[in-house]
């Protein structure tokens, strides 16, 4: 019963993840200003976590100092702020058949940040190394396959434009050096998404409460896209709601993203662990190859659908080298052995000297 409910549980997560692409898009191709929204996004995430935390963590929470605040604010700028700047941007560029192949490489690109911040290690002589490397270099083929190559696309089964408003220009095909940009940028926020992942280890262990620490995030991230955005919007009439997708995205992405999804997501990995739920992450690519022949505007290259197998077996070649790992070090072969103490060996002159 508990597996099912897991299982329920992460299918509901990619589910809503497929939703939040699909409907930002609509609202990107309907007009809503990318710097706009993002900065309602993390005002609406704000208002929904400040009450709950304050609720629920403010008798908990450890004190806060200003340099671990500074911390927190810098990493916001980086992880949220940016990220999700050079998100809206290259989501506004290319489609969601794209973000959703681009998603797989998330759990390989923090694993390659972490190699380089040594909070990783990479043994070359073991199966789980190479297969490791593998992943890694599966990734980044790729993100080069969807980037340089389109190929032709699906037909859409649904010809009722209901989330475009009926607007033919807005479902045409992007030009080529605005496709290959709006990769790009998909790959950077990857990057810095990545290392927001990588960076949060050392300061959760400082500020042991992931609630409090999200809100807070949340909130520094509101306050700077809030200038952000001022700096590059100056017409405040493109700052104005209405009801239409962009507020429905703005809602959706504020709300249940934030404050379901992410509760789900913790929920997740504090029963089965990371690995887990980043096996699931393909899901997200599937559900959205499966809707878009009768979504308008959602459209699937088979460029996108090539590079989205490449990650996604690149994925699981990362995460079938950690399980290794993991099992190596708990039963330990002969063979193993040997490659210890052969790594030992060359290690040795060097201690010497």
């Amino acid at each position: 019963m508990e597996k099912t409910k897991l299982c329920l549980v992460v299918l509901l997560i990619r589910v809503i993840y497929a939703g939040m692409q699909i409907i930002i898009k609509a609202a990107f191709d309907g007009g809503m200003n990318t710097a706009v929204f993002v900065f309602y996004r993390q005002l609406i995430a704000t208002l929904f976590l400040v009450p709950v935390a304050l609720v629920v963590e403010r008798k908990r929470a450890p004190a806060l100092s200003f340099w671990l605040a500074f911390k927190m604010f810098m990493l916001a700028l980086v992880g949220l702020a940016g990220t999700l700047y050079l998100y809206s941007v290259a989501l506004d560029y290319t489609s969601t058949a794209l973000a959703s192949a681009a998603i797989n490489s998330i759990p390989v690109t923090t694993f390659i940040l972490a190699v380089i911040f040594r909070t990783e290690k990479v043994k070359v002589k073991r199966h789980s190394g190479i297969a490791k490397l593998c992943g890694a270099g599966l990734c980044i083929a790729g993100a080069l396959t969807i980037a340089f190559y389109r190929g032709p696309r699906l037909k859409h089964l649904n010809r009722h434009h209901v989330l475009t408003g009926g607007n033919q220009a807005q479902v045409h095909p992007h030009p080529y050096s605005r496709w290959v940009l709006g990769t790009f940028l998909m790959i950077v926020s990857n990057l810095t998404w990545s290392l927001w992942l990588v960076l949060q280890e050392p300061l959760l262990k400082q500020y042991p409460s992931e609630l409090m620490f999200t809100t807070l995030q949340s909130l520094f991230s509101a306050i700077q896209t809030f200038f952000i955005t001022l700096a590059i919007e100056r017409d405040f009439s493109r700052w104005k709601l209405s009801l239409d997708m962009g507020l429905i995205s703005v809602a959706y992405c504020g709300i249940v993203v934030t404050g379901l999804a992410f509760f789900l997501q913790s929920w997740t990995i504090q029963r089965r662990g990371p690995v887990f739920l980043a096996l699931s992450a393909p899901l997200t690519m599937i559900i959205i190859m499966m809707l878009s022949p009768f979504l308008p505007g959602v459209f699937v290259d088979l460029g996108s659908v090539l590079g989205g197998v490449l990650m996604v077996g690149g994925l699981y070649s990362v995460l079938w080298g950690k399980r290794r790992e993991q099992k190596e070090e708990e039963n330990p072969t002969a063979k193993d052995t040997k490659v210890c103490l052969e790594e030992k060996e060359m290690a040795s002159p060097r201690e010497l000297r």
